[in-house]
């Protein structure tokens, strides 16, 4: 069964583009364009989609004042060319937060992050709820030493080596995984699952904070006070399955009680 969508959007290029990203995502169905955010409040309604592409910026009604009044199970991914936003999505329960111009990983990470939200996808493995984290397994991956420095992930057909060190976090997406490396304009992109990429990565340096994202902790810039991780040039939030976990962890390393 396909994830149904409405694009609304007042930049009819933008909807074309996001029209163009719906046509070659498998699984993914648009029920409807809108470039007048009025317009579209009786196809949301009536339509009940399970996602929405909403822009901010609109004349007449704005994203943020249409979020408010869309069904309880229509989750919203704002799409914007202005990232200052990205605190006050949060505040109306956005999913995920789509910066322009937008590039079709970060398009298809969205969606996947849809799709979690619906059920449509669970992990084999339980999390244990204690600890945030999927419970250890005894295969080879877990076996991998915090010592070492490098990995090499499959490529193209090509084993890469990187540096432990220089990956920022790890983005999931199926079966495909997104290692996001310091000075690397692009994500390498291998064919792994999430759970065998958190087995692998050392626990000392590397958190698992939501299903779809495993950070280097010592790469995070800031966490804000609606537990949005700012890393690299993502904003991750963190879900409430994760979050106890994340905050313990955050104790360990916070000074004052601003």
């Amino acid at each position: 069964m396909a994830l149904t969508c409405i694009i609304v959007d007042d930049e009819p290029l933008a909807v074309k583009l996001l029209e163009s990203f719906v046509a070659k995502t498998p699984d993914l169905e648009l029920l409807g364009s809108f470039t007048d955010s009025v317009e579209a409040i009786n196809a949301i309604r009536e339509q009940k989609p399970q996602l929405l592409f909403l822009d901010i910026q609109m004349p007449d009604l704005n994203g943020m004042e249409l979020a408010h009044i869309v069904p309880a199970d229509t989750r919203i991914i704002f799409t914007t060319a202005f990232k200052e936003y990205a605190y006050e999505s949060y505040e109306v329960n956005a999913l995920d937060f789509l910066l322009k111009p937008i590039r079709y990983n970060k398009f298809l990470t969205a969606v996947e992050k849809a799709r979690e939200w619906h059920g449509r996808n669970q992990e084999d493995t339980p999390q244990d709820p204690a600890s945030g984290r999927t419970p250890e397994n005894q295969g080879p991956a877990s076996l991998v030493s915090s010592q070492l420095s490098t990995l090499f992930i499959k490529v193209d057909g090509e084993l890469r080596s990187i540096s432990i060190d220089s990956i920022v976090y790890v983005s999931g997406m199926k079966d495909y995984v997104m290692f996001y490396l310091d000075g690397e304009h692009k994500p390498l992109i291998t064919h792994l699952t999430m759970k065998a990429v958190e087995e692998m990565l050392p626990k000392e340096k590397f958190l698992r904070v939501h299903r779809s994202y495993i950070i280097a902790v010592d790469k995070i810039q800031k966490v804000d006070r609606n537990d949005c991780i700012y890393i690299g040039k993502e904003i991750i939030h963190v879900p409430d399955g994760y979050l106890s976990a994340f905050r313990t962890f955050m104790a360990t390393r916070t000074f004052g009680n601003g």
